[in-house]
């Protein structure tokens, strides 16, 4: 035990202690190449120097392609661009992956999307016009062809978004290696008949190197001020902030894959990175979600039928991410969000990803321990769209065992099949009113329509269903 009089020895020395011997210089050099200046620091104990680090970045966006053979040569595929800092980082990559000075060039032919959510998120027609105009700048000088479409647009999309396509997505027939000894091949005939000639690019590689113009969509002006004022009114009715980052995402989505199935895109490749699934994974957890995480948080989402949706920035941390645009001077755009300014509670999105921030401050394996377990989920085969009623906003197959289900829903639909409508008395005379309103229904399709029975009626549009969600 400690003595009123004992003697600890010397006062304890002010200031930092001395470093350990051969600290100092083990932390000079890069973990990569043992002889750069490391530059930036990932985790403890890996830092990289410049050099060593882009290769690092670069070979994890090429191996998660590579690894997965999704993208067949000569694909089209659309890139979603919110000018935010991943989706950036995700078309700068494909850019100096299709310059010819690329090691191991890309064989996809790309296209970029911006989608304008400015009336969504409060913004003036000022705020959304000066928005816009930055983002041409920066497309003009990609060399891609680009599309710029306001949110608003969803309003004249047509009701066939609303259902699933029973085409089977581009080069799900055939082997990926066949379909690239396949180009390599025509490669290679056509630069044996130029042989001798004039030396002007192959076709094959004209179709690689898309014009800046040639299918560019510039908005013809600023959408109309009914849909815009529609719009606004549409996102005011809901109720909770949760529930508009949901009603957003779902409209930004259809209105993407419209883009992409109007121009011929087969692929379209968003800037989800690793923390940001992470983030998504826990909150559709949260939202009763957990039967589509494979789908919402998987490399590759095919819900949709012909078009198939990509995430080849989900091995990035959103700290990899900002370092490489701030060490290669990466362009992009600050545009508020939904919840931009919002506090932590104010929705289950927020709520989430500070919990999740905050635990990876304190224990930095958090995001990746739950992206791994993301990886781990195993997609249900794809039967086609007859498998089983899907939801009309995110097209996913809904979770009712109509056989023998536990679910509340599932005992109110199984119920509704067994009950039979009452069979009219020969010679009855007139009906009442409920007994005509029954007879009237009986092989005629829903009350008060003339589609015919066995048939669905053509919904009017996107936002009526959109409307009758919100009103649920």
């Amino acid at each position: 035990m400690c003595q009123v009089g004992e003697d600890y020895g010397d006062p304890a020395p002010e200031g930092p202690p001395p470093p350990r011997p051969g600290l100092r210089s083990r932390e000079l050099k890069c973990v990569k190449c043992k002889e750069g200046v490391p530059v930036v620091v990932i985790r403890a104990g890996d830092a990289f120097c410049r050099d060593c680090f882009r290769a690092f970045y670069v070979h994890k966006f090429r191996a998660v392609l590579g690894k997965n053979r999704l993208i067949f040569p000569g694909e089209k595929v659309l890139l979603a661009w919110s000018g935010g800092p991943s989706s950036s980082s995700m078309v700068w990559q494909v850019l100096e992956g299709l310059s010819r000075d690329s090691a191991k060039r890309l064989r996809f032919v790309p296209g970029v999307i911006y989608v304008d959510e400015g009336a969504a998120c409060g913004q003036s027609p000022e705020d959304r016009a000066k928005t816009v105009a930055e983002m041409k700048l920066i497309l003009q000088t990609l060399g891609f062809p680009w599309h710029i479409v306001a949110l608003e647009e969803v309003f004249g999309l047509s009701p066939s978004v609303l259902r699933c396509s029973a085409q089977e997505p581009v080069g799900a027939v055939g082997t990926y290696k066949v379909a690239v000894d396949s180009f390599l091949q025509q490669q290679h005939t056509l630069g044996t008949e130029r042989a001798g000639g004039s030396p002007s690019p192959t076709q094959g590689e004209e179709r690689l190197s898309p014009p800046g113009t040639q299918e560019s969509q510039d908005p013809a002006g600023p959408p109309p001020a009914a849909q815009t004022e529609a719009l606004s009114r549409l996102f005011g009715s809901v109720k909770t902030l949760t529930a508009k980052e949901e009603f957003l995402h779902t409209l930004r989505t259809h209105l993407i894959l419209h883009v992409a199935r109007t121009h011929g895109y087969s692929k379209v490749m968003t800037g989800d990175s690793c923390t940001r699934l992470a983030i998504k994974l826990m909150t559709s957890l949260a939202l009763g979600r957990g039967a589509f995480l494979a789908w919402d948080t998987g490399f590759s989402d095919e819900r949709h039928g012909d078009v198939v949706v990509v995430r080849p920035m989900r091995d990035h941390t959103l700290k990899e991410v900002a370092f490489y645009n701030r060490l290669f001077a990466v362009p992009s755009v600050f545009t508020p969000a939904i919840d931009t300014k919002a506090p932590e509670k104010a929705s289950v999105h927020r709520l989430m990803e500070g919990f999740l921030l905050r635990l990876q401050a304190q224990f930095p394996s958090t995001v990746s321990t739950v992206y791994r377990t993301s990886e781990k989920l195993v997609k249900a085969p794809r039967d086609g769209c007859a498998a089983g009623p899907r939801c009309l906003l995110c097209m996913c197959t809904l979770d009712v065992d109509a056989a023998d289900s536990a679910t509340a829903f599932g005992a109110q639909t199984s119920g509704f099949s067994q009950t039979q409508p009452p069979t009219p008395r020969a010679g009855a005379g007139a009906p009442t009113e409920v007994g005509g309103a029954q007879d009237r229904c009986q092989g005629a399709g829903p009350c008060g329509s003339s589609v015919p029975a066995g048939r669905t009626p053509e919904p009017a549009s996107l936002s009526s269903y959109a409307m009758a969600a919100v009103r649920t």
